[in-house]
């Protein structure tokens, strides 16, 4: 059995990939929402976050033979749980990660290591700044941005009621929350940047899969700058950006098995 640790999109189509070439796979993810899509794609599916503890047990327990990380670029724990369960399970890993997109020399366009610096950069031009990072780190930017003179946060993020609670305690008011679930397209984009006056956007570096060109492709247009957080510096090991290179590696891994 193989476990892909999955909860994107992509994730989904590769964990399909894997058991449509013939293995046996379980599937984790951390939402209900996205247990259903795995469901919906006939894909046996666990639903909960699991320490390094909880996954190498289960790997023993389920008989894994290996583990394919294939969760968000910037779910930087659970990779290094899963890197860790692998080394105390005695499995191989493998990291699936999708293609970064580059935009160097745009004038537009500045980079942060981290979402503090994002956030310290983001104070110092001020103006109205759309937010879509999503609501774990919201607490960073509603620190330091509401109080802010000549600013104005808007804050886009998934309708749970566990972020609308969080934006409430952060003193968001409603008005600048943008409560809706992606994709969402160039032409909703660009409305949302104009609807708001937006002259700033702040994103992280997740990846053409993750919407990260139409955000930047609409931003651009409208003359908008915009602060990209880089991703986590995490040392993989064996990664590939490919399914057919994850497929390969598996074969070799589990040939005869």
């Amino acid at each position: 059995m193989i476990l892909v640790m999955a909860g994107t999109s992509d994730a989904r189509e590769l964990a399909v990939s894997i058991q449509q070439t013939g293995y046996d796979l379980l599937t984790t993810v951390v939402t209900d929402s996205a247990a259903q899509s795995m469901e919906n794609a006939g894909l046996p599916v666990m639903v909960g976050r699991l320490t390094a503890e909880q996954l190498a047990a289960l790997v023993k327990e389920r008989g894994v033979r290996t583990i394919v990380d294939a969760t968000h670029p910037f779910a930087e724990e659970a990779s290094k749980n899963a890197i860790t369960a692998a080394r105390e399970a005695d499995v191989p890993y493998i990291r699936y990660e999708r293609d970064r997109l580059t935009f160097d020399g745009n004038p537009l366009i500045t980079y942060a290591d981290d979402y503090e610096q994002a956030a310290e950069m983001a104070a110092a031009k001020q103006g109205v700044i759309m937010l879509t990072t999503g609501s774990k780190t919201l607490h960073i930017f509603a620190k330091r941005l509401l109080n802010e003179p000549n600013t104005t946060l808007v804050a886009r993020m998934l309708p749970r009621r566990d972020n609308m609670e969080k934006c409430e305690e952060l003193g968001l008011l409603q008005k600048n929350i943008v409560a809706m679930q992606g994709p969402f397209s160039k032409a909703l984009n660009t409305a949302l940047y104009e609807h708001y006056k937006v002259t700033l956007m702040i994103t992280k570096e997740s990846g053409k899969v993750g919407a990260v060109d139409e955000k930047l492709e609409s931003a651009l247009e409208l003359g908008i700058e915009t602060i990209m957080i880089g991703r986590p510096e995490v040392e993989y090991g064996v990664h590939f950006s490919d399914f057919e290179d994850v497929i390969k590696k598996l074969n070799e891994l589990l040939k005869g098995v």
